[in-house]
């Protein structure tokens, strides 16, 4: 991987104000990640790819990371960086929107990532259960989005977002296959492992 590269890229999307991984997030995945050494992982958001990006040098040799995006432009800006980051061979994006995507995919993966939309992560999370191998992690980023989540007050706006992140969190800690783990890094970030 071109470190060069991912520098830029970072820089790049701070400035125009793309939301990308933290690296405070990245810090406590890459930890994990390390260890893990996954043959394929799965990315609900791919934006323009940088976290793609930082996540193809956990993989194993000939391991792949399939990466969802629905927006045409982040699709094409991310192909650009995956080929500038000299990791096209490693990245597949999958372009569409992940709600209808998802169901249709049938393999099983090491690592779901899921950084899509907030309204949707209890959706994402029954497809990643589905899709994820036996000793498998997911993590998802934003998870406590703003305060928001463990506030009170929120706008109308982020109503259905604050609701489903909720849910989400509730049915992570819940579920009895499931150990997770709900960090204050970032934006917030929960770590959920399967229990074989």
């Amino acid at each position: 991987m071109n470190k060069e590269e991912l520098k830029k890229i970072k820089e790049k999307s701070l400035e125009e104000h793309i939301p990308i991984l933290m690296d405070e997030t990245l810090a406590v995945m890459d930890k994990i990640l390390k260890e893990k050494k996954s043959e394929k992982i799965l990315e609900i958001g791919t934006a323009v790819g940088y976290s793609a990006i930082c996540f193809s040098e956990y993989l194993c040799e000939n391991g792949r990371i399939d990466t969802i995006e629905r927006e045409e432009e982040r699709v094409k800006q991310a192909l650009e960086n995956i080929k500038k980051a000299e990791v096209e061979e490693k990245i597949h994006i999958l372009q569409g929107d992940a709600v209808e995507i998802l169901p249709t995919l049938k393999e099983k993966y090491d690592v779901v990532f899921i950084d899509a939309a907030k309204g949707k992560y209890p959706f994402f999370l029954e497809q990643a259960l589905r899709l994820l191998k036996e000793d498998g992690i997911i993590f998802a980023d934003n998870i406590l989005y703003k305060g928001y989540v463990m506030g009170e007050y929120h706008k109308h706006k982020q109503r259905t977002a604050v609701r489903n992140l909720r849910e989400y969190i509730k049915e992570v800690t819940d579920n009895p296959g499931l150990n997770t783990q709900i960090l204050e890094v970032g934006d917030g970030l929960a770590i959920s492992r399967k229990i074989s």
